[in-house]
């Protein structure tokens, strides 16, 4: 019998997060006079202690015992090996993945929403305002908030407000409040609404948005929290490639190639960062962030300063960047429409220690129903885009007659997001593919900010 499924001791949960900033140079964020930010500039709108684990290089940094109590709750999770999809394809290769959809919110998310939330609360901070794509982080700092006591709001993106009603639901069980973005809700939304009343909006606005609505409180008692790009927030979620990594050694396996979807590189890097450690210092493996061509950020976006956000509020950040104004297609993977990249994600990148891929809407959702009539779980629109690479590169071993050991991450159920599948089974979906001349004009924004350097950590 084949292993099906390797699972940890709650005792075995790592106790630390990977810092990759240890390893690696990067370029410093800068602020409005093209110096680098201080971490005092970022103080209205992060915590202290937030704001420490995001410009530190320290290279292991300790899990607080509060934080481990709540991820107990469905931490370790499960490194499942997809045996079913193997038959389906005929292919030699082992493909594993790890299971983050089993979390109370149903995706990786709660994994920095936790440490956030906690981080927060151990600040003073009594409320916390954000964003959200497709809904996975709303839920999950809702979720989060709910376990520290602390005030939750969140601006979602109009389209995904619109095609996702119970992410709004979800939010609202755990006492988040949601508010479709833009909004008549602050400044920006409503400067937006007003040049263009019919916006499906983006993450860039509904950060702003979120930033606003924090640094404007008179009481001083909200902060702003990100669920992906920074990098304290990929730091949180390097105890999933740290438990996968237990987990493959416990069966004597190591993986040749590591994928995970790419949106604003939480996920990916979760699991990747850990496994381009080792290949930093030797190990033989491929790593590959996928992203959808409808917003292409890592496979043709230029490696840029720009703003993470619409209105401009945060620092010029080094990083892939489609223009901090992009208003992406309504595809229905909403986490995966964000205008940027990680800095950390974008260094790994320039450096070639990950090779970005990037795939169409209907060839995700086609790899989507085919796991799910194999694996048996529904993936959500955002994974659905790195198993459509996990098929493409099990039959590329099977051309080759390879047995090569894929692992990736499945990043969250699709429970929520039926709609979309409905719409794809109806033959309702179609494919976007962002032209060069809309690429050209949406880049022109940061075309007279300054130019990172291109860095190299070898």
């Amino acid at each position: 019998m084949k292993t099906q499924k390797v699972i940890l001791n709650s005792d075995e949960i790592p106790r630390q997060w990977y810092n990759i900033q240890a390893d690696i140079k990067m370029n410093p964020p800068l602020g409005p006079d093209g110096n680098p930010v201080t971490p005092d500039a970022l103080a209205p709108v992060f915590p202290m202690n937030l704001i420490e684990q995001e410009v530190s290089d320290q290279r292991w940094i300790d899990i607080p015992e509060a934080v481990l109590d709540v991820l107990s709750m469905w931490r370790p999770t499960p490194l499942v090996r997809a045996t079913r999809l193997e038959e389906v394809l005929d292919t030699p290769a082992k493909i594993y993945f790890k299971n983050e959809s089993v979390s109370p919110p149903g995706s990786h998310k709660p994994n920095t929403a936790v440490a956030q939330a906690y981080y927060n609360k151990e600040f003073g901070i009594k409320k916390i305002t954000t964003e959200t794509g497709a809904g996975q982080w709303g839920s999950a700092l809702s979720f989060a908030c709910s376990q520290f006591g602390l005030e939750c709001k969140v601006y979602m993106v109009r389209i995904s407000f619109d095609q996702k009603p119970y992410r709004k639901s979800m939010m609202e069980a755990w006492g988040g409040k949601c508010i479709p973005s833009p909004s008549m809700a602050t400044k920006t939304g409503a400067e937006i609404l007003k040049n263009d009343p019919d916006t499906p909006g983006s993450l860039g606005i509904a950060i702003s948005e979120a930033i606003e609505a924090a640094v404007t409180d008179p009481s001083g008692e909200t902060r702003y929290s990100l669920g992906s790009v920074l990098n304290h927030v990929l730091l949180h979620q390097t105890i999933i490639g740290l438990e996968a990594k237990k987990q493959m050694e416990k069966i004597g396996e190591y993986p040749e190639i590591v994928i995970g979807c790419a949106g604003g590189g939480s996920n990916f890097a979760g699991l990747a960062f850990p496994f381009a450690s080792d290949k930093m210092n030797g190990r033989d493996v491929e790593i590959l962030p996928v992203e959808p061509s409808a917003c292409p950020t890592l496979t043709r976006a230029p490696f840029v300063y720009d703003h993470g956000d619409t209105a401009k509020f945060t620092p010029l950040m080094p990083m892939h960047s489609l223009g901090h104004a992009f208003v992406p297609a309504p595809i229905h993977a909403g986490g995966l429409r964000y205008h940027g990249m990680a800095p950390l994600v974008s260094q790994l990148a320039v450096e070639g220690i990950i090779d970005p891929r990037s795939v169409s809407q209907l060839k995700s959702y086609e790899a989507g129903v085919t796991l799910a009539r194999t694996e048996g779980i529904i993936p959500a629109p955002e994974t659905t885009n790195a198993l459509a690479c996990v098929i493409e590169e099990a039959l590329k071993a099977k051309a080759e007659g390879k047995e090569k050991v894929i692992l990736f991450n499945w990043s969250g159920h699709g429970l929520v997001d039926l709609g979309a599948y409905e719409k794809y089974f109806a033959g309702e979906l179609k494919d976007y593919s962002l032209s060069e001349e809309d690429q050209a004009k949406s880049e022109s924004v940061f075309k007279d900010f300054p130019k990172p350097e291109i860095l190299s950590s070898k």
